[in-house]
């Protein structure tokens, strides 16, 4: 393992185009759940399936419902970035990481100091009235009382890619651009089987693909480097 830590450290400093792209893996460190572990919120029993809840029609159709999910495991507010977070940031601030790709939507890249990150699945940092299209922030939702409102009557939408709802093209561009112009990119904490998002890594042309997560992927034979180890374990050596 030190091996393959020492060889990433390696790829790293001679690399000056670094992208990024990182799934829920990445802040489970920092407390978050994530979704498809067999601790994750898809495998937690509920009233309706969390894939059913986190559905464009649930959220039209049992707007309440999906409220009182969304508030109790999607607030992200009440953590902090982990050692992941920072020191990606610290690579952006060195100029060697131009891009953080993510599929998360805590804002924990941001919270850590990282400025260029495209957000795939948006944040529950920015929420509109669907309405009149004002901007809320994350305490105004979370502590709400029941369905947000907006002051005109209307109601307030966390800015999140719900199922069957599309990815926001302009963004989806930026990371296939900053994806197909990176000489090193680095996945990691994401199981890959999300699409669109895991096709992204076929858009690569750089010269080192590194996947680093937990359990194996079937990207695995793409990559220039596997390491099957804590994210926490690999960053904070590096």
């Amino acid at each position: 393992m030190e091996e393959k830590i020492e060889s990433l450290k390696k790829m790293i400093n001679e690399s000056n185009n670094i992208v990024f792209f990182g799934g829920a893996g990445v802040s489970t460190e920092s407390g978050i759940p994530d979704f498809r572990s067999k601790d994750g919120l898809y495998n937690q029993k509920y009233k309706y399936p969390p894939e059913e809840i986190l559905s464009h029609t649930f959220f039209m159709r049992e707007t309440e419902e999906f409220y009182k999910f969304y508030k109790e495991k999607m607030n992200s507010l009440k953590y902090e970035p982990n050692i992941t977070h920072k020191k990606l940031a610290e690579l952006e601030n060195e100029g060697k990481l131009k891009a953080v790709i993510t599929q998360n939507i805590d804002g924990l890249h941001q919270k850590a100091g990282s400025k260029n990150v495209l957000e795939l699945h948006g944040s529950v940092l920015r929420n509109y009235c669907m309405k009149c299209n004002k901007f809320y922030n994350a305490e105004y939702v979370f502590e709400s009382e029941g369905i947000p409102k907006c002051n005109c009557g209307g109601i307030i939408k966390p800015d999140v890619v719900l199922y069957e709802e599309g990815l926001n093209q302009e963004i989806l561009n930026n990371s296939i651009r900053a994806i197909y112009n990176a000489d090193l990119m680095i996945v990691a904490g994401t199981s890959l089987t999300v699409y669109p998002a895991s096709g992204l890594i076929n858009y690569f042309r750089g010269e080192n693909l590194v996947l680093i997560n937990r359990d194996s992927t079937s990207f695995d034979n793409m990559a220039n480097l596997v390491i099957n180890e804590s994210l926490g374990n690999v960053f904070s050596k590096i």
